[in-house]
């Protein structure tokens, strides 16, 4: 009996040291792949022959503040830097006035600040009220029927885009950007 109990104690042991290396190995992995910058590395994937491939920035719906319909496509022929945000955001919020310090200072780059306007958590009232208290500039668009979300994928706020002026997503920031990272994505799309 005690030689069967020091068995699966020694197996418990090897399972958990195992556990431990591959936590390990996961962690070293990741924090190659993220750690540096915002941005995702390079400005474009490259196909299986290596050569760089460009990948359409999917189109989408969104009302302006008017209550319009606004397209991404209605801004072909120009760079965007598209964000998704919302008020109950504290990254969103924190990031918001390198986006209008950004806008004020490349004209030439559509700003899409688009709030996730999901109807509950936010509304398009509580979304114009802090744009307004805070007297940002960049135009804001709600995105109501999650369309525009759901074709990014996504899953955390804020989260930017960054598309140049053929409608190719270049690259994306991941989580809150500060203004370098942010000048540096706008260099990408306006290079």
């Amino acid at each position: 009996m005690k030689k069967g109990k020091w068995l699966v104690l020694i197996g418990i042991v090897i399972l958990l040291v195992g556990l431990i290396a591959g936590a390990a190995v996961l962690y070293q992995k990741l924090s190659e792949d993220y750690g540096g910058s915002n941005l995702m590395q390079g400005s474009q994937a490259q196909d299986q022959t290596g050569a760089a491939a460009e990948y359409a920035a999917p189109d989408f719906t969104v009302i302006d503040e008017q209550g319009n319909e606004v397209k991404l496509s209605d801004y072909r022929g120009k760079p965007v830097v598209l964000n998704f945000w919302a008020t109950w955001c504290y990254y969103c919020k924190q990031e918001m006035p390198d986006f209008d310090k950004a806008y004020a200072k490349y004209p030439d780059v559509q700003f899409l600040m688009v709030n996730v306007t999901d109807g509950v958590q936010e509304t398009m009232a509580s979304a114009k009220e802090y744009v307004g208290q805070e007297g940002f500039q960049f135009d804001v668009f709600f995105d109501t029927e999650l369309e525009a979300a759901t074709a990014y994928y996504v899953t955390g706020l804020p989260a930017t885009f960054f598309i140049d002026k053929d409608g190719n997503l270049v690259t994306r920031g991941s989580g809150m950007l500060d203004f370098e990272t942010l000048e540096k994505g706008i260099r990408i799309i306006t290079d």
